[in-house]
């Protein structure tokens, strides 16, 4: 059986559990999406389907589709990607300790239900709604789904504000972490002791008590040597260095973006991707497969990063993209752009920073891309100008001993990723205002 309808209220919203998103129709799904708050390309119609068809997310490699959506009539009114999990690989929300301390005392930990995007460590909307009711009224319905399945947990992963507001008024159990995004906003020194700006200048831009050196919101960086001129000197001088060391080497990229990126491109940054895996040990998460229908399903989100020397690619790096071209708060583009895959045939010295990082972000600046998203974990990228931010995930667990437990492990958790940032805080990148003379 493909679809379950589970009774409803006549008057109330009707729940469906579906065992594929290939029974979704895509444009109800990506309608939904687009009235979101921060929808990404991860969360679309044709990247789900791409998983499942692909055979990347599918029950034989222990992700079971089980999409819940919400009718009101004939509206969809509320849907999120829900899968049962017989394991925690693909997250970058870590419970291996959790499910051990269930198998320690006898219990099952799996299967465990998970809402979020596999292998996508990417922030966004998760419950996909019309409006707070609706949304409160699905999360609701996924609960109880789950107490009716007699599974140990439910997991949101990487959920927004909106998600984490349900999922708080329904007493799930928040869990922090920390990722690395770059910004492109130039930062705003103080000015200067007793001076003042120019009549008419705009207070955030340099008044004096407009913050300090990366807090500020300033202006979009003019290119790369711009961004470079805003960093401390042992930064600027090591980014030089790594750049400077691949060029040397013989290194030229070129990049292509949407249908300009050709088959013979895809296939050489599937090698490249699949070599990163292999080289670890470990057999690739997602199948050749999955990138060409995203090549054909959704090319516009894509731009690719070739590394080539004499001619010849040794190395690649995709990034996703998400144009959305509202003004934000400040005046800024909301356009972001995502790290996800990288990988080489070759090693260089530096290759790395350059492909998924100093590549990107040049790219960004000429595009006016407002954020770059590093991806999960990896405080190295700080040296890089991407600052740490906080990501959040909400967790249910059905039996009362265990939920207690997690949630003063939460708790203590909690504190050390605070005195993580506050340690983070004292390490900026970019340059900071000079200190005031003595008496000044």
């Amino acid at each position: 059986m493909s679809e379950i309808e589970l009774s409803a209220h006549p008057n109330r919203p009707r729940p469906q559990v579906v065992h594929s998103p290939l029974e979704i129709n895509p444009a109800a799904w990506d309608a939904l999406l687009a009235r979101q708050r921060t929808p990404t390309p991860f969360m679309r119609h044709g990247y789900l389907a791409a998983l499942h068809a692909s055979g990347s997310a599918v029950e034989a490699t222990g992700w079971a589709p089980r999409f819940q959506l919400l009718w009101d009539g004939d509206e969809l009114a509320a849907a999120c990607p829900l899968y049962l999990k017989n394991h925690s690989y693909g997250e970058y929300v870590f419970d291996f300790a959790w499910a051990n301390a269930y198998a320690e005392h006898g219990l099952a930990y799996y299967p465990k239900a998970l809402i979020g995007v596999p292998f996508t460590p990417v922030p966004g909307s998760r419950l996909l709604a019309r409006d707070a009711a609706s949304r409160q009224a699905l999360l609701r319905a996924v609960l109880g789904w789950c107490r009716a399945q007699e599974l140990s947990s439910l997991h949101l992963l990487f959920g927004d504000e909106d998600d984490q507001a349900a999922a708080d008024a329904e007493g799930l159990l928040l869990r922090e972490q920390i990722q690395f995004h770059w910004k492109n906003q130039a930062p705003t020194l103080p000015a200067a002791p007793g001076s003042l700006p120019p009549e008419g200048a705009d207070p955030a831009l340099g008044r004096p008590g407009g913050g300090v050196a990366g807090q500020g919101e300033g202006r979009a960086f003019a290119d790369f040597d711009d961004f470079l001129a805003s960093l401390n000197q042992d930064k600027r001088k090591k980014i030089r260095q790594e750049r400077r060391k691949v060029r040397e080497a013989g290194i030229r990229f070129r990049h292509a973006q949407g249908v300009g990126i050709r088959p013979e491109d895809w296939d050489f940054f599937i090698r490249c991707y699949q070599r990163t895996y292999w080289e670890h040990g470990n057999a690739p998460y997602l199948t050749p497969e999955f990138f060409r229908a995203l090549a054909h399903s959704q090319p516009e989100a894509w731009v690719l990063f070739v590394a080539e020397h004499e001619g010849t690619p040794i190395a690649s790096s995709l990034i996703a993209v998400q144009d959305d071209s509202a003004p934000t708060e400040g005046g800024f583009g909301s356009k972001i752009a995502y790290g996800r895959y990288w990988g080489a045939l070759a090693r260089v010295d530096s290759l790395h920073f350059e492909a998924c990082y100093y590549q990107p972000i040049e790219w960004a600046i000429a595009h006016g891309v407002a954020r770059f998203e590093g991806g999960a974990q990896g405080e190295h990228k700080m040296a890089r100008a991407l600052l740490p931010v906080r990501t959040r995930s909400a967790h249910w667990l059905a039996h009362p001993a265990f939920a207690d437990a997690v949630e003063r492990f939460l708790v203590r958790e909690t504190e050390g990723v605070d005195r993580y940032l506050t340690h983070l805080d004292g390490r900026s990148p970019f340059r900071q205002a000079p200190p005031l003379k003595a008496g000044g």
